[in-house]
């Protein structure tokens, strides 16, 4: 793989903070603008661009090293300001993969979940496989890359069959939306408020989306602008806070990450609502936001953060345990991965090869078989077809067993002098 030009950035959590990352985040337009804009003005020939809440990373295939140019491309897409001094401010914080196989390898335990903040996401697959249609729409995605992303997809799959690696819910937000999915897996249409919208209630947002199970949720915010603002980007419905009560009243399921000194809901608050039907109500705030006495009421259960989290990390236990097969199974795949991006490396000799024969072959019929029939000119044809198979099935598996030992290049170099392969070869007649 070592003659591919594949290279990559990232821009992670684990390298800068949330004020950088947002600064070279990309929403899809955005993205799709870099991939055309990469082709026509870097000239580069395949690009994979993956931006998310945690990492901005690129890759892409090119013989110069264009990470800089990247990352200040971003900017300037984003018509960030003074783009060229944060670029060079801020490009040190990128981690560069200028080896193919470390490129590789990164998207690897990116899209595996190796490299997520929680080990495992179970979201990355689906950005991932968004990333790579924005990569195909734009005709930016090559053979290299289709067979990269292709085979990291497969690695999934066995990661998914054969581990616990992406078994149970691994974060208070994931696990908040699977013990929800679990207590309304009865209720038609389960109506859920969710109160408070600072990163944890966002992050249960996002995920209630993602859910298979069609909830109608309504949010609301101490600050309307706010609420009004994920409500548009997430298409749920908003209440003012004033009728939040009201809200709580309806709903199912209210999730609380209200952040206060006191308890927001409390027996004496739920005890004035005229009507109370049987509801859950999940406290993710610290100091809680419900009040513990709450669940003497009846029809009311609670769940607090202790419990979320508790179940949040049976599942990251798992995980965690899981992370040798894990890498075992990545050992595997990128293994053969490597082996037949060498392979390919060769393909283009082999082609040569094979041109550079066939145009010997038809030049030889033409001078001999003129007084041929057509039936005796179609034996002769097929004769010798057979006969320059034989001859190149040799050079074709020693190229191959040349590229598992790393010496494919001496081997090219021999057929390249033999052949007269550089030379440029005529058409082939047909």
């Amino acid at each position: 793989m070592q003659n591919t030009p594949f290279k990559a950035i990232s821009l992670s959590y684990k390298t800068a903070p949330l004020e950088v990352r947002e600064l070279f985040a990309l929403d899809n337009t955005q993205i799709r603008t870099l991939l055309v804009e990469a082709r026509e003005t870097l000239h580069i020939t395949e690009l994979f661009v993956l931006s998310t809440c945690n990492r901005t990373e690129v890759y892409y295939s090119s013989p110069q090293n264009l990470g800089a140019a990247l990352a200040l491309k971003i900017l300037k897409i984003k018509g960030v300001q003074e783009a060229e001094i944060l670029a060079q401010k801020f490009f040190p914080l990128f981690l560069q993969f200028d080896e193919p196989l470390a490129a590789a390898r990164q998207l690897f335990r990116v899209a595996l979940g190796l490299e997520s903040q929680v080990v495992g996401d179970l979201q990355i697959t689906n950005q991932v496989k968004t990333a790579y249609q924005h990569a195909a729409d734009t005709e930016m995605s090559g053979p290299f890359l289709h067979r990269l992303l292709h085979t990291i997809f497969f690695t999934n799959k066995r990661v998914v069959q054969e581990t616990a690696f992406r078994s149970g819910a691994a974060s208070t937000s994931y696990a908040t939306v699977e013990l929800i999915e679990t207590l309304t897996a009865d209720i038609s249409q389960p109506k859920v408020l969710v109160l408070g919208l600072g990163e944890i209630g966002h992050d249960v947002l996002a995920n209630l989306q993602d859910s298979p199970i069609p909830y109608h949720i309504t949010i609301a915010n101490r600050t309307l602008a706010k609420a009004q603002t994920l409500a548009n980007q997430f298409a749920t419905a908003y209440v003012a806070f004033e009728r939040v009560w009201e809200a709580i009243a309806e709903a199912d399921v209210v999730i609380c990450s209200i952040a206060k000194d006191d308890p927001f809901i409390t027996v004496a608050q739920l005890q004035t609502l005229t009507t109370l039907k049987y509801k859950y109500l999940v406290d993710l705030a610290v100091p809680r936001s419900i009040e513990p006495e709450v669940e003497t009421l009846p029809n009311i259960v609670v769940y607090n953060i202790d419990n979320i989290n508790n179940k949040a990390n049976e599942a990251l236990q798992r995980r965690l345990a899981a992370i040798p097969q894990v890498e075992q199974i990545l050992a595997e795949t990128l293994a053969e991965f490597s082996e037949w991006a060498r392979e390919m490396e060769v393909s283009p000799t082999i082609q040569k090869l094979k041109n550079a024969l066939e145009n010997i072959r038809t030049e030889e019929i033409d001078r001999y078989t003129k007084e041929l029939s057509q039936e005796e000119w179609a034996k002769v044809d097929k004769i010798t077809k057979s006969i320059m198979q034989k001859i190149i099935k040799l050079p074709v598996l020693q190229l191959k067993a040349a590229c598992k030992r790393g010496e494919a290049e001496t081997l090219i170099d021999v057929l390249n002098d033999l052949f007269n392969l550089e030379k440029e070869q005529a058409p082939i007649k047909k």
